[in-house]
């Protein structure tokens, strides 16, 4: 299995570099397959709707462009992801927003907690001017080397542990919780008691068996696919962070297609950030209901106040030169 997908990523790599080589017009006649990844397994919401865009991109150019997918961590986690896409080495990833932050501050304005007051507000702050004018600043950022596509939903963030349920901040004391490695994480983990442990989403399953953490923190989806209820059955909705996530491309890739291609790619990216919309929704409730098949001990938290009291100074302290995009934000109504 893993000497046949090697050969798959080796292949997919032939192509596209005889694609590159060509140069200019003669590119754009040649077949290029695009490489694809995500951490998450395939029928997944952000996978699927890749696929599907794929297919897409493949009718509308008979063929010419399509896109192959490595799903479940195939090429790597999300680091790896983003350096590979940096050098060209593969098209398209599907990307959080915590590992951009560093690259593009103003980003982290959506990874502070409590930053959307629901699914709606989220939504229409990244379908709206806000949300085209992050993915520009992240496509014209110096070292991004990426361009930014679309927005994909990824849901609420939720606490999850194996040692108690959270109903209060003061239940997280003493629990070692992952985070995505963006300080914004790990510090707002930090202040709502627990003890926030930067880590990569590849790492976690080994660290719960290990005990190098208690638990961690993702939407339902997430928790079901990676089967994480089965180290950590206590699942309560904090609904600290809401998160949404980027559709990244390489802008050594990007560089070489011919503006009609881009501006093709644009237009199906935005298709996909609804389509994977509808998507999120339906796994959403579907990872719910295994949830509790499976005997996860889900906690409904009803009091947010004490959470959202306990981070003001992760606002106070990342926050504090962005009022002004904090302020239009909240004013999306």
């Amino acid at each position: 299995m893993i000497r046949r997908d090697m050969l798959k990523i080796a292949g997919a790599g032939l192509v596209l570099g005889a694609a590159l080589a060509a140069g200019g017009p003669a590119a754009a006649q040649q077949k290029m397959v695009l490489k694809a990844t995500d951490v998450h397994p395939l029928g997944y919401p952000t996978v699927e709707a890749v696929v599907r865009m794929g297919k897409k991109l493949e009718t509308a150019t008979s063929g010419r462009l399509s896109i192959q997918m490595f799903p479940s961590m195939q090429l790597g986690g999300e680091k790896e992801m983003i350096e590979q896409a940096q050098v060209g080495a593969l098209a398209i990833a599907r990307i959080s927003v915590g590992p951009m932050g560093p690259l593009v501050p103003q980003l982290n304005v959506f990874n502070l907690p409590f930053m959307f007051r629901d699914n709606a507000h989220m939504e229409k702050v990244i379908d709206g001017a806000i949300g085209d004018e992050m993915l520009q600043k992240l496509t014209d950022a110096p070292n991004s080397n990426l361009v930014g596509l679309c927005w994909m939903n990824a849901g609420t963030r939720n606490v999850y542990n194996n040692k108690r349920p959270i109903t209060k901040p003061d239940d997280l004391k003493g629990l070692k919780i992952r985070m995505m490695g963006n300080p914004v994480f790990v510090e707002t983990m930090n202040a709502l008691g627990g003890n926030g442990v930067a880590m990569g989403f590849d790492q976690l399953i080994n660290a719960m068996q290990t005990g190098v953490v208690d638990g961690a923190e993702n939407n339902e989806p997430s928790y079901e696919s990676g089967q994480h209820y089965k180290y950590a059955k206590y699942y309560s909705t904090t609904g600290h962070l809401m998160i949404p996530e980027i559709l990244v491309f390489s802008k050594k890739i990007w560089t070489s297609l011919p503006a009609a291609d881009q501006q093709l790619l644009k237009k199906l990216a935005k298709e996909a950030q609804l389509e994977q919309r509808k998507l999120w929704y339906e796994r959403e409730a579907a990872s719910l209901a295994k949830m509790k098949a499976e005997g996860v001990v889900i906690t409904t938290v009803t009091n947010k106040a004490p959470f959202q009291a306990a981070v003001q100074p992760v606002w106070a302290k990342f926050g504090g030169d962005h009022k002004a995009l904090i302020d239009r934000i909240q004013a999306v109504k």
